[in-house]
């Protein structure tokens, strides 16, 4: 099969590899699934740099955890109905060295969804990482149905799932972005409202929800805490994925007298029913009219060191997808 795979760490142009590899064959429990799109995240580009220094995990990683194509193989035991079925996968590089970055990978079959009728694959191979952890983020802290969620960069990949997830769930979303040009994706994603980031969000946010916010799912954790703490409730929750500040100090005492409850997600090490219900919710997202991602760049797989450097700097709108 042709793939890419590093076997150093380091920049895309001087790390990355296309060649040609043995086909995979499906273990027991696993599939194989041909694929058609193969999702650039930025969990895989910080596997490629080392940026959290553990290192090459195995002496060759083929990159990328996000894919989706048809399933051609089927190892022991997995159920014939599977055969041939257009799939949605995660997890194939988290704590597997071998992901989607090429013409077959081999997945558990707990770690597939079946793609929707309509929906292109380029659709699906966004889904796994930032679906699933905007799905944990929206609901970790229990039902969110008749409450506020504030979503604090909405426009981001995962931030468009879990503002159309909590709507899905019953709950009022309040989105937060960057620049007015990001407003249009945050409301097409199903925000109720929303609001630049700025000096002035904490008063706009209050105006909008005068008793506070039950819940808030937050990609900067360090840079928006003492805020986030102010705008919510009593026994409000907020659920973070990512920090501007490895080490942010925390307002301690005003988050006791809150009873404030903090949740930190890594979607690698999610409970499994965690994930199989963000995959059928996600779906459902989808079959009751919800767009997805804006797509920004399809990229052959012979450029997959552009596709990073695209991802990494981002020259359009939307998801960087290797086609293959």
């Amino acid at each position: 099969m042709k793939a890419s795979w590093y076997e150093k760490q380091g920049p895309a142009r001087d790390v990355l590899v296309v060649g040609e590899m043995p086909d995979p064959i499906p273990a027991a429990g696993e599939v194989r699934i041909r694929i058609a799109a193969s999702g650039v995240n930025p969990g895989d580009i910080k596997k490629r740099e080392d940026a959290f220094g553990y290192g090459m995990p195995y002496p060759r990683v083929i990159p990328h955890s996000d894919g989706a194509g048809r399933v051609d193989q089927l190892g022991a035991g997995v159920p014939a109905e599977w055969m041939g079925r257009s799939v949605w996968c995660y997890g194939a590089q988290s704590y597997r060295p071998f992901g989607t970055a090429a013409e077959f990978t081999v997945v558990p079959v707990d770690q597939i969804a079946r793609l929707p009728e309509g929906v292109a694959m380029e659709q699906g191979a966004c889904l796994g990482i930032p679906g699933i952890t905007a799905h944990r983020a929206v609901h970790v802290a229990g039902s969110v149905n008749g409450g506020t969620v504030l979503v604090q960069g909405a426009a981001g990949s995962v931030g468009v799932c879990a503002v159309q997830l909590a709507r899905l769930a019953g709950a009022r979303v309040i989105g937060t972005v960057r620049s007015p040009s990001d407003q249009v994706t945050a409301r097409n994603a199903g925000a109720h409202e929303v609001l630049i980031s700025d000096k002035e969000l904490s008063s706009r946010v209050r105006a909008l929800a005068p008793d506070g916010i039950d819940h808030i799912v937050e990609v900067a954790f360090g840079a928006n805490i003492e805020a986030n703490i102010e705008l919510l409730k009593q026994g409000g929750s907020i659920a973070s994925y990512a920090t501007d500040n490895a080490a942010p100090k925390i307002p301690f005492w005003q988050m006791v007298f809150k009873n404030i409850r903090a949740f930190f997600l890594g979607s690698d090490d999610f409970p499994k029913e965690a994930k199989l219900g963000a995959t059928r919710d996600l779906n459902a997202a989808l079959e009751a009219g919800w767009p997805g991602f804006e797509i920004g760049e399809r990229i052959p797989l012979a450029d997959i060191a552009r596709a990073h450097e695209l991802a990494e700097h981002p020259v359009r709108r939307g998801r960087v997808v290797v086609v293959l």
